[in-house]
């Protein structure tokens, strides 16, 4: 018997319209997934390479090659975080206290982002994409307030602003940005947006982001094919579950990295 958490998580996805699905892949298992993704990326830019005897510049063609497929599909991962951090906000009793531990996790994460992507301790060249996921908390939440608190052109001008002004912080500062091309932090604004104002309209919401995901080279398009599968279940017992899967990250690049540095 499931306790309390996911209790109320059912309950709270029920009233909210949620489709109660008896198979598919609960909230757990997208947290599980998404992590492997990350894991496949930090191995790729950090094991890998010394594995296959690859160097910067190096003509290495079948090694690059492996490179870049597992950077590549590591980036289905997009969606699937941009959706968590929804259904985060969605459920969180005091999203000022959720947005302050992305904060947290994404200043603890930038070293071992850093160390991970360029072999530095500091590199201002990318910001790791949990910054993404604090701008675009920041930004659904003003959204919410705007359509409570405003109505009208002011409404829609406040919608429009702070739209822009997360997509406009992340481009400016490099957040997610990989091999120089893939701005991982707009992608995840981007889905959270679709995400957020679409959650009524099922696959009018899993279309929309999977042409998104599309126009970003394919991969993320794969993760919303993913999330349509999903449960509206958290899938685990213990509310202590979720801190785990918080450490995950800066713990898996840290330990990726330290044998290269």
């Amino acid at each position: 018997m499931e306790d309390t958490v996911t209790g109320e998580y059912t309950e709270d996805q029920t009233a909210r319209g949620g489709h109660n699905r008896r198979k598919g892949m609960t909230t757990f298992h997208v947290k599980t997934v998404g992590w492997l993704f990350v894991l496949l990326s930090a191995i790729g830019t950090t094991v890998l390479p010394s594995a296959l005897g690859y160097r910067p510049g190096s003509d290495d063609m079948a090694a690059m090659t492996v490179l870049v497929i597992c950077e590549v599909v590591s980036w289905t991962a997009v969606p699937l975080y941009s959706w968590l951090l929804v259904q985060g906000y969605r459920h969180t009793h005091s999203v000022a206290q959720y947005g302050l531990r992305l904060l947290a996790l994404a200043v603890i994460s930038e070293v071992p982002y850093d160390m991970a992507t360029s072999g530095k301790v500091w590199d201002m060249n990318s910001q790791n994409p949990v910054f993404a996921l604090v701008f675009a908390l920041i930004v659904i939440a003003a959204i919410d307030w705007a359509r409570e608190n405003l109505q009208g052109i002011s409404k829609w001008a406040v919608i429009v602003l702070v739209s822009i002004a997360g997509l406009a912080w992340s481009l400016l500062l490099h957040v997610g940005l990989r091999q120089g091309m893939f701005n991982m932090g707009v992608l995840l604004i981007g889905m959270a947006l679709v995400f957020y104002a679409m959650d009524a309209h099922e696959n009018t919401m899993m279309m929309t982001a999977g042409v998104l995901g599309a126009v970003f080279f394919i991969m993320p398009a794969v993760g919303v094919a993913m999330l349509h599968t999903r449960r509206d279940e958290l899938g685990y017992r213990h509310a202590w579950t979720k801190w785990v899967f918080y450490a995950l990250y800066p713990v898996t690049l840290l330990l990726c990295a330290l044998p290269v540095i």
